[in-house]
Order: structure tokens, then C-alpha cells, then sequence
């Protein structure tokens, strides 16, 4: 009977229950503290600057800014647009065995990433002093008549975004397993059925995002044919700042028409990432407006944690 009774076992203690303490992090107070205090002073310097910020709004809807606006948008489709058809040439030619081919396509990449955009169309828009007649045989006129500032600033910007994007191009083709290329070919396709049909669909992933950010940065670099006397943006704010004398003023309704760009079209760039990663990632990321959300929640829930019961 006693043998029985000790071989009976003692009722367990539960433990004691664990008390969560959050860790303070005092450095991320201090920092935002400062970060605050520096914004604060760049807004007191530039209220108190000589600006008249009453002006802005009365000009940012002027017809020579908007038809500006628009020949901005107008010349870097066209330029992106000339420099993905051509990028995707450069870079097919850059990977072929064929040794003149890709000799080619080196040299004229070696070029054009080389050498700045203005000094580019600045030639182009000069080219008339070393050729003054275009004879094509099936068409002439005086080179001052073919060259307008349209055309100039098209060469000049597609030409060059043309360079950075084959070898985006490049990267995204070798991206691809060369067992798809493999396959392909013992499914009966050719190069060019292969290319179009498996390398590049896969390859897309690859080359979509630097291509959303080639096409902003072009936005932006359109700017520079002001200097060949395209009626873009900055050439738009500069002729009225001329006649108004509010020069700071127009540029900052540039950058107002500049930020509204790039901001549309870097949502739209976003959404094309995010159909392309489908099928890489099990999660897709979330979109601005569930990034907007989770962060709104989150400032609504700084409350100590309780403890776990």
C-alpha cells in the first residue's frame, strides 16, 4: 500500500508567467526629433525666402506650361519607345556568335554610354555644318530643314536611352536557364521562334523594372533639349519667367509637373512589376494603397503591449 501511494506524482506548479517587456529604442526618438527639427528650419528659411508663392498656382495651369508638359511627355514616349526597339536589336546583336555583329553593337554601346546626352544633342542639332545637303537619292533638302527640334531631341534621347537599354535587355535574356533555350530547340523552334516565344516573355521580370526607371529618368532628362530649343517644360517656364520676371517661382511649377509625372507613371510602373512577379513569388507585394492602410493602422495602434495572460 505505501509502494502505491509514493508512485503517485506530485501535483506540477505552473510556471510563472512571463512578463513582456517592449525594448525602448530611444536612438529612433532622438533621430526623428532631429530629422523633424531639420525640415522645420528648411521650412522657416524658405518662408521667410524672397518667393511669391501666391504666383505659383496662377501659372500652373497656364496654356504654355501645359502644352510644355505635354511636349515633354510627347518626346520621351518617342524616345522610349525608339530606344527599347533599338536596345532589343543591340542586344541580340551583342550575344550573337557573330563577331562583326556584336563588335558592332560594343562600339555603339562603348559610344553612347560614354558620352553625355547634351554634348549628344548639341551634334545632332549642329550637323548641318558638316553635312548642310541630306541626299538620300529618293529625297533632298538643306539639313536645317530635316533637322527640327523634335527630330533632334527624338535622336538624341532614343539614340542614347537605346544604349542603356540593350544591355537591360542583355541581362534579362541571360536571366533565362539555358535549358529553356535548349528545349526550345529540340521542340523543333528556331533562334528567332525561340527568342520571341520563351526567352523573352520569361526574361520580362528582369527587365521591366529598370526599364519603368530608364522611362522616368527619361522624363526628366528631356529637359535637356531646352538646349536645342524643343518647347518642353523648362523651355516653357523659362520664356514666361522672362516676361513675368517670377523666375524661381516657374521653376517651381516645373518641378510641380515634374513630381505629378514621374509619380503617375511610377504607380503604373509598380503595378506592371507586380503582374510580372506572379509567377516568381508566392506573396504578391501589396499595393500603395494596402501599404497606405497597414501603415495608417499602425499608427493607430502605438499602445503598450499587454501582457500575455
Amino acid at each position: 500500500m505505501t509502494d502505491t501511494v509514493d508512485k503517485i506524482p506530485a501535483p506540477s506548479v505552473p510556471p510563472e508567467q512571463i512578463k513582456a517587456i517592449p525594448v525602448r529604442h530611444y536612438g529612433r526618438w532622438v533621430s526623428g526629433v532631429v530629422v523633424i527639427g531639420i525640415v522645420a528650419l528648411i521650412g522657416i528659411a524658405f518662408s521667410n525666402a524672397n518667393i511669391n508663392y501666391s504666383v505659383i498656382p496662377d501659372y500652373l495651369f497656364d496654356p504654355g506650361i501645359v502644352s510644355g508638359a505635354w511636349t515633354t511627355l510627347y518626346i520621351s514616349v518617342l524616345a522610349m519607345v525608339l530606344g527599347v526597339a533599338l536596345g532589343v536589336i543591340l542586344a541580340v546583336m551583342r550575344l550573337s556568335s557573330n563577331p562583326v555583329t556584336s563588335t558592332v553593337s560594343w562600339f555603339y554601346i562603348w559610344f553612347f554610354r560614354g558620352t553625355p546626352v547634351l554634348v549628344q544633342l548639341l551634334l545632332w542639332y549642329n550637323i548641318s555644318l558638316v553635312f548642310p545637303i541630306l541626299n538620300l537619292g529618293f529625297y533632298k533638302n538643306e539639313m536645317n530643314q530635316v533637322m527640327t527640334p523634335i527630330l533632334t531631341a527624338l535622336l538624341g534621347l532614343g539614340l542614347n536611352e537605346a544604349a542603356y537599354m540593350s544591355e537591360i535587355v542583355r541581362a534579362g535574356i541571360q536571366s533565362v536557364d539555358e535549358g529553356q533555350t535548349e528545349a526550345s530547340h529540340a521542340l523543333g523552334m528556331t533562334q528567332g521562334q525561340t527568342l520571341r516565344r520563351v526567352i523573352l516573355p520569361q526574361a520580362m521580370r528582369v527587365i521591366i523594372p529598370p526599364t519603368g526607371n530608364e522611362f522616368i529618368n527619361m522624363l526628366k532628362t528631356s529637359s535637356l533639349a531646352y538646349a536645342v530649343q524643343l518647347p518642353e517644360l523648362i523651355k516653357k517656364a523659362t520664356d514666361i519667367s522672362s516676361t513675368s520676371l517670377a523666375v524661381v517661382e516657374m521653376y517651381f511649377v516645373a518641378c510641380i509637373w515634374y513630381l505629378f509625372l514621374t509619380t503617375i507613371f511610377s504607380i503604373v510602373q509598380y503595378y506592371i512589376e507586380r503582374r510580372y512577379a506572379r509567377g516568381s513569388t508566392r506573396n504578391l507585394p501589396p499595393t500603395p494603397f494596402q501599404r497606405l492602410k497597414k501603415n495608417l493602422r499602425m499608427f493607430g495602434s502605438f499602445r503598450r503591449p499587454e501582457v500575455a495572460r
